[in-house]
Formats: structure tokens, sequence, C-alpha cells
């Protein structure tokens, strides 16, 4: 009777370590990808200009807004 305890809980200690650790670094990606983004606005300047077009600051801050904008929005699955 008290094998059948310990593998219970050795399983049950293990799914709620995986799911501990899968929000950790959940909650840490998203900490991380906030204050370094993967795009600056320098990176979208040259991306523009690599494109043939001349930015400019309010084009530029337009996207930049337009992105923190997508990346402040909870995620919604279709």
């Amino acid at each position: 009777m008290t094998l059948w305890i310990a593998i219970l809980l050795i399983v049950v200690a293990l799914i709620g370590g995986v799911t501990l650790g899968f929000f950790i670094a959940r909650k840490y990606m998203m900490n991380y990808l906030k204050e370094n983004p993967p795009i600056n606005e320098q990176m979208l300047r040259m991306m523009m200009m690599q494109m043939g077009q001349k930015p400019s600051q309010k084009k530029i801050n337009q996207m930049m807004a337009q992105m923190n904008k997508v990346q402040d929005k909870p995620d919604k699955k279709k």
C-alpha cells in the first residue's frame, strides 16, 4: 500500500515541477522580451532604408508604437 502512495507522490511532484517550471520560464521570457525588444528604432530605420524607403522620424515612431501596441496585447487564439 505504501509503494502506491510513494509512486503517486513522485508522479504528482513531477507534474507539479514541470508545470511550475513552465510558468516560471514563460514569465522570465516575457520580462526579458519586454526589457530587450527584438526590434528597436535603429533596426527599423535600417530595414526601411534597405527596402528603398526614406524613413522619417514620424513614420518610425508610428511603426514602433504599433509594434508596442501589438506586443502589449494578450495573446488570443483564433
